[in-house]
């Protein structure tokens, strides 16, 4: 059973989460903490001992959404191309029920860029794992054959987490989502014709 001091941390976390990624670290202000959480400063660092901490387990939370909405059903996909490829279409689609104001990702990165180390290492360490996991998909997919054997895998997961973010960045700076659908159909056709295994093209031919 979870104890009434970590539900309420939770909760606030929750809460403040949205705040930052919409307003960054910087620019979100104890006020804006207290008018969300609807507690004094003294009940919201009765559970964290800075406004530093309270951040970045905020964008733990946000992140943590974010990932979970874009890896949704990629398990259930059996060919590694494939999964790859639900990967990305999760990312161009399924962004309603994230945390208000965008990739947690790319926010923080920017925000952090110059002036919060801590966070900025929080980030850091979210595409590192982000990254990992994009890449394993990958060498399981040579192993099985789904994936040409000269294919490599950092290498493709560098590409597919770059490719996305960038567009979606440029995407939000014309507040138009074509350079967002552009770049998935890129990396979907780069998919098929540059990673797809051959046997795997006659396979999914056959089938």
């Amino acid at each position: 059973m979870m104890g009434k001091g970590e539900l309420t941390r939770r909760r606030i976390v929750a809460l403040a989460a949205p705040i930052f990624n919409q307003k960054g670290y910087a620019g979100t202000a104890l006020s804006d903490l207290m008018r969300a959480t609807g507690l004094e400063k003294g009940g919201i660092y009765r559970h964290f001992e800075s406004k530093q901490e309270l951040a970045e387990d905020a964008f733990d939370h946000a992140w943590k959404i974010a990932m979970d909405t874009r890896l949704e059903g990629t398990e259930e996909v059996a060919n590694a191309v494939d999964r790859l490829k639900q990967f990305i279409l999760n990312f161009r689609d399924r962004r309603a029920g994230l945390v208000p104001g965008g990739c947690p990702l790319l926010n923080t990165a920017i925000d952090s860029d110059d002036g919060n180390p801590r966070l900025r290492a929080r980030a850091r360490r979210a595409l590192k794992v982000w990254l990992e996991h994009l890449e394993s998909i990958a060498e399981e997919g040579r192993r099985k054959g789904d994936i040409r054997p000269d294919v490599d895998s950092a290498e493709l997961a560098a590409l597919i987490v770059s490719t996305l973010e960038g567009s979606l960045m440029v995407s939000r700076l014309q507040r138009s989502e074509e350079p967002l659908y552009l770049a998935c159909r890129h990396l979907e056709d780069y998919l098929e014709t540059k990673v797809l295994a051959r046997r795997s093209k006659t396979a999914m031919n056959a089938s």
